[in-house]
């Protein structure tokens, strides 16, 4: 038997839900709190009406009936009035029973009435009528206390300027009517509980709209403006805060619709200046590059001084590096205009690895290791899978420690290159930026054999591929450059 994983439930946690939740909430509250009230007020008007009603029954049959009682009233005297006062009960149906002083509790019922201590006590000590609500055999009774008092030779109830005559008479009834009663009510308010949270739930959704529309308005322009659609606007309804915020989101939009303008007007006349001016320079380093030729000739010959000679080299090791940072400012104008061209052919990336190499030297030198596994076909422009090796190569040759290994897989549908030198590695703070244009890790030199521009170019020529070029730090070797490029799509099967 395989058992199924049920998933977790998992409620909705929108906005309109909330909004929705709230609204309920508090309309539930808002009706608890009134039911309960209501309820609290009815429960005190019945049970006080019918405790008034009795009270004055209770007195209505003393003042009828406590005149014709001998005093002292004897044992069978008190069983004869309760039993009168029972009869005389009617729709009340209570138990009587009478105590006279300190005297036992007599009754005429079979059992004595719930006559609770404390209102015996009050009873004795006090003039007034008192009553107290108790629980007996599991039904809500109502005990009733009243003192008898005498005027002159009479016995009468309780009354204004007359002696208590010592006789106290009790009453209990039970409140059945009275617990029906408010149990049908308790019914009815949890019986209207569910229509009126039905009910709310028709404005609660309605509020929710009218809160949700202009911000789900405010969602989709900010989700247009993000999306680089700077010309949105939206109209603001009403006076509210929403209305303000709306108006805000439109300052908003407009400022960063004309600051956007303005960087770009900015950064296409920085990069038109640059393009500019590295074409400029162009024919006159052409010139100068003809000329320090024919000078190091002179020098290497001999015929020029020997400070004359150190001028020519310095001379000519300048004007080459000036004229590598000018191609490499027109190229970078090209990744930036995007026309700079890809003249991709196949080829095998083992095979681009070894050219790269040979042509720089780097084949017979003992500080580079290659490591070249396996075909590796590629749809590609070997010129510039050149630049980003010959970078990369020389980079690690210039800044880290040997041996260089140029290590070449194919893993997947992926085309994988790594060059790991054994140096310190690159700073932490410099790895974000190796790849940014001008950038150099060590700020103390302000002077460099490189532009700053030889990893940014094999950045840009592996975007170009579709691929990608990435800088760590390897434990226990120094930097690590990987570049990925899309492998070559096989040829189709030859038909047969």
């Amino acid at each position: 038997m395989t058992f199924r994983a049920v998933p977790p439930l998992r409620f909705p946690r929108g906005l309109r839900v909330r909004l929705v939740v709230a609204f309920l909430l508090a309309a539930a509250f808002g009706s608890l709190l009134t039911a309960g009230l209501t309820f609290q007020q009815a429960r005190s008007t019945i049970l006080d009406r019918t405790q008034d009603a009795a009270v004055a029954d209770l007195r209505a049959q003393l003042d009828s009936l406590a005149p014709g009682l001998p005093f002292p009233p004897s044992a069978e005297g008190l069983r004869d009035l309760t039993r009168q006062l029972d009869r005389a009960g009617g729709a009340y149906a209570w138990h009587s029973a009478a105590a006279y002083k300190d005297g036992p509790l007599i009754s005429a019922a079979p059992m004595a009435p719930p006559v609770p201590k404390e209102l015996r006590a009050g009873a004795r000590e006090g003039s007034e009528a008192s009553y107290q609500r108790v629980e007996h055999g599991g039904r809500p009774w109502l005990a009733l206390a009243m003192p008898v008092e005498y005027a002159a030779d009479s016995a009468v109830s309780s009354g204004r300027g007359r002696t208590s005559s010592g006789l106290t008479v009790y009453a209990s009834l039970a409140l059945d009517d009275d617990q029906a009663d408010l149990a049908a009510l308790r019914t009815a308010a949890q019986a209207a509980a569910l229509p009126a949270l039905a009910l709310a739930l028709v404005p609660a959704l309605f509020a929710a709209r009218r809160v949700l529309r202009p911000v789900r308005r405010l969602h989709d322009g900010a989700e247009r403006i993000a999306a680089g659609e700077l010309g949105t606007r939206l109209e603001p309804t009403g006076h509210d805060e929403l209305a303000d915020l709306t108006r805000t989101f439109n300052t908003m939009a407009e400022t960063l619709q004309r600051d956007d303008a303005e960087l770009r007007r900015l950064e296409g006349s920085a990069r038109r200046f640059a393009a500019d001016v590295a074409h400029e320079l162009r024919t006159p380093l052409a010139a100068m590059t003809a000329v320090t030729e024919v000078l190091d000739e002179d020098a290497a010959s001999g015929t020029l001084p020997p400070d004359t000679a150190d001028a020519v080299r310095l001379i000519s090791d300048e004007t080459r590096a000036l004229a590598r940072m000018v191609e490499g400012l027109m190229e970078v104008s090209r990744f930036d205009a995007k026309t700079a061209p890809l003249r991709a052919e196949d080829v095998d990336l083992r095979t681009l690895v070894a050219k790269t190499l040979r042509l720089r030297g780097w084949d017979d030198d003992e500080r580079v290791i290659t490591d070249l596994a396996g075909p590796v076909p590629l749809h590609a422009d070997p010129r510039r899978i050149d630049v980003i090796l010959a970078n990369l190569v020389g980079n690690a040759l210039h800044h880290g420690r040997p041996p260089v290994v140029v290590r070449a897989r194919a893993e997947g549908d992926r085309a994988v290159l790594t060059v790991v030198d054994h140096g310190d590695g690159i700073p932490e703070h410099a790895l974000p930026h190796v790849f940014d244009r001008f950038y150099k890790a060590d700020t103390a030199r302000a002077r460099s054999e490189g532009s700053g521009l030889g990893l940014a170019l094999a950045y840009e020529n592996a975007l170009l591929h579709d691929g990608a070029l990435t800088a760590v730090n390897a434990v226990g070797a120094g930097a690590v450059f990987t570049l990925t490029l899309p492998l070559a799509a096989p040829p189709p099967p030859e038909p047969r």
